[in-house]
């Protein structure tokens, strides 16, 4: 009943915060144009019409061409449901891996927690761009799947350090110590009692990541580390226009214009959640409001 409570309380605050709608309805217009534009679209992103090289937006191409006759518009929205893809992957695989490791070393403490945090203040210190430009090239054959997989090993650790701090608080609660005393198994306390507590910040903390797994994907790329072609992502595509922004605007700014619109959609999302999600702001919006001031009457 507490966590149905506290759910409500949760869905009744989101709404009121300036950016929640605004970040989540820019989100459904982006998935939107992302899994549904393609099929819209009459040309597909890899069609080259020889007819219209470097055509600005029209009836026949909404959004122009590029160098080789490519349509843009085709070309951004399969590239942003690249980026997208890979973004919420790599969100999802690191969140769980720092959960795990976060919660185990936090919960078990002694040589578990010694040796996963040494782990983890050892993946610290590994200058993250440098591996993933050595391990990059070696990871073509096994296509953006490789990228996500690498990626999502690389930025789970600071996640990790704050969820085990959460744990080491947690452990010291009443309902824990009762399980204990009871004789549940530290598996199912960590998974029943202790993750579920930590669930608005690894919700928060996921929805950030995803903007800031595509940012480094979209880096990646740029510098031709990342999405190899024939496919393509907001990344390669900003890197093919960046030399003619001035002089074929549509082939840059377009691809670039919903990566900053997205990454700005994810911000405003994971600022309402944090404030929605936050116990001391729930606990606030829940407690009726003349109980929240008692002795005052009209």
């Amino acid at each position: 009943m507490r966590g149905t409570g506290r759910g409500r309380a949760v869905l009744r605050r989101l709404p009121r915060h300036p950016g929640a709608l605004c970040g989540l309805a820019m989100l459904l217009v982006l998935a939107a144009l992302a899994f549904v534009g393609p099929y819209v679209c009459p040309w597909s992103h890899t069609d080259v019409d020889y007819t219209a090289l470097r055509r600005p937006p029209g009836a026949r191409h909404w959004m122009g061409t590029n160098r080789i006759g490519q349509d843009v518009f085709a070309q951004a929205v399969w590239g942003l449901r690249k980026s997208l893809l890979i973004g919420l992957l790599v969100a999802l695989f690191a969140t769980a891996l720092a959960a795990a490791v976060g919660a185990c070393a936090g919960y078990l403490g002694g040589w578990t927690d010694r040796v996963l945090m040494f782990v983890v203040d050892l993946m610290l210190v590994l200058p993250a761009f440098l591996v993933l430009v050595v391990l990059a090239p070696r990871l073509r054959k096994w296509g953006w799947l490789a990228l996500v997989v690498v990626l999502a090993l690389l930025g789970w650790m600071v996640t990790a350090r704050t969820v085990r701090a959460l744990t080491l608080s947690l452990k010291e609660r009443q309902f824990v110590v009762v399980a204990e005393l009871m004789g549940v198994r530290p598996a199912r306390i960590i998974w029943r009692h202790i993750l579920p507590h930590t669930a608005s910040f690894l919700i928060t903390d996921a929805t950030v990541a995803v903007a800031g797994a595509v940012i480094s994907e979209t880096g990646l790329s740029y510098f031709g580390f990342g999405v190899q072609p024939p496919d393509v992502s907001l990344g390669t595509l900003i890197a093919d226009g960046t030399d003619v922004a001035l002089v074929y605007p549509w082939m840059f700014f377009f691809p670039a214009g919903l990566l900053i619109a997205f990454v700005l959609a994810v911000n405003l999302l994971g600022n309402a959640l944090r404030e929605a999600l936050d116990p001391a702001a729930v606990r606030t919006s829940s407690v009726p409001s003349h109980a929240a001031a008692p002795g005052i009457s009209g």
